[in-house]
């Protein structure tokens, strides 16, 4: 083996500092990369965190939403049920009074329907004795007229006979009272002149 020189040891403690230098720069090189890693991580994970935060308050936010229109639905719901149930019963109320309403109406048709028969009936009954009253008025009327003509050709029978009768009778006793009102006119003339008395003065 041949002898160590000066030139030979200065290159050899060359190359073992640049071996150490270059140790120490990979060194230096994995700790850097492993703070960014780290760093990297915690980002990674303060984002994670203010994500799982803000779905958190997403989360609670659509919750409570969905409460409220829950409980918004079951106050229509409740509202709906209500507004039905009052529908439902101003209904029934209306159909009753309506069926109520006709069945009075049913009512009042059929007594002015018996009513109007009634009327009917009473009317023809009315005419037929009107009828029959002016049938028997004209008949009696005319039995009347009958009896008066045939009275006053009896009457008038009998009157005429009477005067012929009276006048005969008085053509028959005429004569005599011719006689007597000459007898009583001269008396009358008689007891004038006893008075004093001129009948030709009177």
């Amino acid at each position: 083996m041949p002898p160590k020189t000066k030139a030979n040891g200065t290159k050899a403690g060359a190359q073992k500092k640049k071996r150490n230098a270059g140790a120490d720069v990979e060194t230096e090189s994995m700790h850097r990369l492993a703070q960014l890693e780290n760093e990297l991580l915690r980002d990674h994970l303060a984002l994670q965190r203010n994500e799982a935060r803000r779905a958190k308050a997403s989360e609670d936010q659509l919750k409570q939403r969905l409460q409220e229109l829950e409980a918004e639905l079951e106050g229509a719901r409740r509202e709906g049920k209500a507004i039905y149930t009052e529908m439902s019963r101003q209904r029934q109320a209306l159909q009753e009074e309506m069926e109520t309403r006709s069945r009075q109406l049913e009512e009042e048709v059929k007594g002015l329907r018996e009513k109007l028969d009634k009327c009917q009936r009473e009317a023809e009954a009315a005419e037929r004795e009107a009828k029959q009253a002016l049938g028997e008025r004209d008949r009696t009327l005319a039995q009347l007229r009958a009896h008066v003509a045939d009275m006053e050709a009896k009457y008038e029978e009998i009157l005429y006979g009477s005067l012929d009768g009276l006048l005969d009778k008085l053509r028959a006793v005429k004569p005599q009272w011719d006689g007597a009102l000459l007898k009583l006119h001269a008396r009358y003339k008689e007891q004038l002149r006893q008075f004093g008395l001129n009948p030709l003065d009177l």
